[in-house]
């Protein structure tokens, strides 16, 4: 049976989509001499000519671009392979890795971890906290298998699910002037001190996304990204604070603060669940049983 050597088919595609072998020897790490001899063995074993050779660089001959759709296939194959024994931990047990914002990992993945464990318990789950703009990118280089971002609509290069829909709201003490309403637009509270943090992750990014709606900057006094923290210090009255409601609710009866209905249009969040668009679950079942797990309808 003829061997036909992974890196050298690896080396080979790539001279066909560079039409360069010394492009194909930077992208595998080698010298053009080493990248050229690569091929001329792989010649050598089939006993056909891959590539026409010229001046400008490389192209492939027909029975070069015939093997060339095959080693893709071939190469792509055992990538999958390669990622689905990613899916087991050291000790053979399955593992899925999860990328999530800091908000989703607080307000919902405890109880859908506790469900998933619950029927795959000798899973392993690896948690990436990360920022929702990053967790499409993480997914689609496949540092991720599965990501949670929010973001006003699906990001592209990935394939994104509808997963929850909350809310940011106003926290202020409870003795707060602005604490006798129920609800009102960010502009109304403009004359307060903040705490800051906000939503896109900087005071700078947030006035890009919902500056509209100001008639001129926010006074922030402090910026903490912890939620507890900022409860806190909204508590002691050093301003207040505006925070996605499911991470606001566990500390308003510990701190004392109310929590306002913000009416901007930004204020209401649609967060995804997203996988990358080249992974078929039928080859990736344990990511298949979290995503299952992470869309199934709440009892």
């Amino acid at each position: 049976m003829m061997n036909l050597d992974l890196q050298s088919l690896r080396i080979f595609v790539s001279a066909i989509e560079s039409k360069s072998l010394t492009k194909a020897a930077e992208e595998n790490a080698l010298v053009t001499s080493g990248a050229s001899k690569r091929i001329a063995d792989l010649e050598s074993r089939l006993g056909v000519d891959l590539l026409i050779r010229h001046a400008r660089g490389v192209q492939g001959t027909p029975a070069g671009l015939s093997l060339y759709h095959h080693a893709k296939a071939i190469l792509r194959r055992v990538e999958i392979a390669q990622d689905v024994v990613a899916e087991f931990g050291k000790a053979g047990n399955p593992k899925v890795r999860l990328a999530a914002n800091p908000s989703s990992i607080i307000a919902y993945i405890p109880p859908i971890t506790r469900r998933y464990l619950s029927e795959s318990p000798t899973a392993r789950i690896d948690l990436q906290e990360r920022y929702s703009y990053d967790i499409p990118r993480l997914v689609a280089e496949n540092e991720a298998d599965v990501g949670i971002y929010h973001a006003l609509s699906p990001a592209p290069g990935v394939t994104s699910y509808p997963f929850k829909r909350d809310r940011i709201v106003l926290v202020t003490r409870r003795d707060h002037p602005l604490a006798r309403f129920d609800e009102l637009f960010l502009e109304h509270a403009n004359s307060y001190p903040f705490v800051g943090y906000f939503p896109r992750h900087t005071y700078d990014a947030f006035s890009s996304f919902a500056g509209r709606s100001l008639s001129r900057p926010l006074d922030v006094k402090i910026e903490v990204g912890n939620y507890e923290a900022r409860c806190r210090l909204i508590q002691e009255g050093i301003g207040i604070g505006v925070i996605p409601e499911p991470n606001a609710s566990p500390y308003l009866n510990l701190y004392n603060l109310k929590a306002l209905k913000l009416l901007d249009e930004w204020a209401e969040r649609q967060l995804y669940v997203c996988i990358s668009n080249d992974r078929d679950l039928s080859d990736y079942p344990e990511t298949k049983r979290f995503l299952d797990c992470l869309l199934a309808k709440s009892d």
